[in-house]
């Protein structure tokens, strides 16, 4: 089992920046990806980012060149940057791990960018 919490969420003006924290427990060592995801109001789940064990990461075209992924393995955490923040990304933003046989999810932290 993986237990993920995110928080560093909250309220920021267009063009503004926040951090994300996702702290992971359990099982880390079968964790092969983790990532984020977000979800606005009457939209599917998108994928944002990702990173791997090793530290490859990987972006959604959207947030490209905006926001940055890493991961703290030392202390078992993983982060998201976001930079130039836009309307159009508030959503609630969800912590996700990927193991060979199972994912996992936080509960999630709402983002709200005002215009």
């Amino acid at each position: 089992q993986v237990q993920l919490v995110e928080s560093g969420g909250g309220l920021v003006q267009a063009g503004g920046s926040l951090r994300l924290a996702c702290a992971a427990s359990g099982r880390l060592y079968s964790i092969n990806v983790m990532g984020w995801w977000r979800q606005a109001p009457g939209n599917q789940r998108e994928w944002v980012a990702s990173i791997t064990s090793i530290g490859n990461t990987n972006y959604a075209d959207s947030v490209k060149g905006r926001f940055t992924i890493s991961r703290d393995n030392a202390k078992n955490m993983v982060y998201l940057q976001m930079g130039g923040l836009k309307p159009e990304d508030t959503a609630v933003y969800y912590c996700h791990a990927l193991t060979y046989s199972h994912e996992y999810w936080g509960q999630g932290t709402q983002v709200t960018v005002s215009s």
